[in-house]
């Protein structure tokens, strides 16, 4: 069984980050892609600079005007609304006592996938606000680059010169896309007829995938948008630039009574995250692409 009913139904938080908590953090393509995390009892609030000042130059002795009054702004994250990511799971007690694998593993396995799934589908899709749900990532006030046609190496290299402009920091940054926009990436040759495909995999790299340079997250989480017709989206991310909060006490609970009529056992787990850019700059959505 998962754990001993009897002496530990409430799972204690060094065996929530066993079991939840860090084996999330490699599953979920977005959680691995490198954010800020935060864990906090509450509303998280995060200041932030504003506007620049305009400093001036002065003669020696002359008064400096007009003074200059720099601006702040803050984040606000995970506030009492926002919602939590639920999972049960449930079991028969046949299960428990004649499973031939570790039932233990499977569970756990079940469990990190189902709310991996839900934390990628919410934090790299097109919803989201900041209220009940975690905003999208093209929910962002990011930079936004309309593509309206088939994805090309050049939309790639205007989403970096965007990146550039903003003076985000260029070996930060990681491409998100889906394999359907990676694979018609890697499809580009050289020429028309040629068989030499104009990206070619780094033989120095021991893993993983880069486009010019940059890491590649290929994840099939990312949204379409919907409409006639529907079109992909992909984004360039410096991903130090977003910041996750995540709930101090994310619970695993096995409850062995609840079911009992069915002569069940189940897994509960509730964990809260929020999710926001300190710097809506360093998201570059590309939108609008042709599949």
């Amino acid at each position: 069984m998962a754990v001993d009913t009897s002496t530990a139904a409430e799972l204690t938080a060094e065996q929530v980050q066993k079991v939840l908590v860090q084996p999330l953090e490699a599953q979920s393509a977005f959680l691995a892609a490198g954010p800020r995390i935060i864990d906090t009892a509450g509303p998280l609030r995060l200041p932030k600079m504003g506007p620049a000042t305009s400093p001036g130059w002065f003669d020696e002795n002359a008064q400096i005007t007009p003074e200059v009054d720099p601006t702040f702004d803050e984040i606000m994250l995970l506030p009492s609304t926002m919602q939590s990511v639920k999972t049960l799971t449930r079991f028969s007690n046949e299960l428990a006592r004649q499973s031939v694998i570790a039932l233990d593993q499977a569970l756990r396995d079940r469990i990190v996938k189902d709310v991996a799934d839900t934390l990628d589908k919410q934090f790299l899709g097109l919803a989201g606000d900041g209220v009940t749900k975690p905003k999208g990532l093209f929910v962002y006030a990011g930079q936004s680059l309309a593509v309206d046609a088939a994805v090309g190496l050049d939309d790639l290299l205007d989403a970096e010169a965007l990146a550039l402009g903003a003076n985000v920091n260029p070996d930060a940054l990681k491409w998100v896309m889906t394999s359907r926009e990676f694979i018609a990436l890697r499809k580009i040759k050289a020429a028309t007829g040629s068989n030499n495909y104009v990206l070619q995999p780094d033989p120095t790299k021991s893993g993983g995938y880069t486009i010019f340079g940059k890491p590649v997250i290929v994840t099939n989480h990312l949204t379409d948008t919907t409409g006639t017709p529907n079109t992909g989206n992909m984004a360039l991310v410096d991903f130090s630039q977003i910041v996750v909060a995540r709930d101090l006490a994310p619970s695993v609970k096995v409850l062995d009574q609840t079911f009992g009529d069915y002569d069940q056992q189940a897994i509960r787990v509730v964990a809260r995250y929020d999710v926001a850019a300190l710097n809506d700059d360093a998201v570059i959505e590309l939108t609008g692409i042709t599949i």
